[in-house]
């Protein structure tokens, strides 16, 4: 049987078993399995190339474990962030792809303070945002703080991999960063913001995503998203800029809470690329 017919035979089953990105993570799975990159798992499957036993064996592994709906980055180990691959797996967040005009915002401020911005990322998880963050601004002085200590390490081990000088702590982000109060430009955060009591729909983030990265820890899933604005506006100078993410049924709420606080100004809601509300960003009086 061909490369191509055992991958479209995968899709076939990866969209039976509910996968809407059955393609494409058909697809990453070959790739994976293969040991090549998308590029040549492409050429390859356009010149019919004849798949070998082995290939078969280990590729329909993989696919029955993602039909079973494990995560495919726990599958392949990786997660693609804006230009950056990322190692992830159980027992931390895996990124998404919305959260990359989250940091998109906060490269943006960032670089329009000048050519040495200080960033502090609060609940980094995988170190997504903070990595970006300096990848695409080498001059930045970023700094990132996560609660769980596994997540911490797989944060740790994508910096150190990536060799990127980020300074990353192990402990609470509405109490970090003692030593960097008044001197931040820009704060930005993707903290756990779903409503205590709503259960996520899709069986990979409600099976399998750490609960200290899902949950608010209140009826509007807001209380933790407050506490670490309210740790931003001790952080931040004045003028420094807030950027954090939220659910697209907070583009209202947030926006208000931090209004009533009385330590913002200039507030304003985002939209991610499919048009829903994702991101409010606030500046510091």
């Amino acid at each position: 049987m061909t490369l191509y017919a055992v991958v479209q035979r995968a899709r076939l089953s990866l969209t039976a078993a509910g996968v809407e990105s059955s393609g494409a993570d058909a697809a990453e799975l070959a790739a994976f399995a293969l040991g090549v990159d998308a590029s040549e798992l492409a050429r390859r499957m356009i010149l019919r190339e004849e798949a070998d036993t082995g290939f078969v064996e280990r590729f329909e592994g993989l696919v029955e474990e993602r039909a079973a709906r494990i995560p495919l980055q726990h599958l392949t180990g990786r997660a693609y962030f804006r230009g950056l691959t990322l190692a992830v797996g159980p027992g931390v967040f895996v990124p998404r792809p919305e959260t990359e005009s989250v940091a998109q915002l906060a490269i943006d401020v960032a670089r329009s303070v000048g050519q040495a911005p200080v960033v502090v990322d609060l609940c980094t998880g995988s170190g997504a945002i903070a990595l970006a963050i300096k990848d695409e601004l080498p001059l930045a002085s970023v700094y990132a703080v996560e609660l769980s200590e596994q997540a911490f390490a797989w944060a740790v081990a994508n910096r150190d991999r990536l060799a990127l000088d980020v300074d990353l702590r192990l402990g609470d982000a509405v109490a970090a960063f003692d030593d960097l109060a008044g001197q931040v430009d820009v704060v930005v955060s993707n903290p756990p913001y779903i409503p205590d009591g709503m259960e996520p729909i899709d069986p990979e983030v409600r099976d399998h995503d750490p609960e200290v990265a899902l949950y608010g820890r209140s009826a509007d899933g807001l209380a933790v998203p407050l506490a670490v604005a309210a740790r931003a506006a001790v952080l931040l100078r004045s003028g420094g800029v807030l950027v954090m993410e939220h659910a697209d049924s907070q583009g209202d709420s947030l926006p208000a809470q931090l209004r009533h606080t009385g330590a913002w100004r200039n507030i304003a809601d985002h939209a991610d690329l499919t048009g829903r509300p994702r991101t409010t960003v606030a500046r510091r009086r």
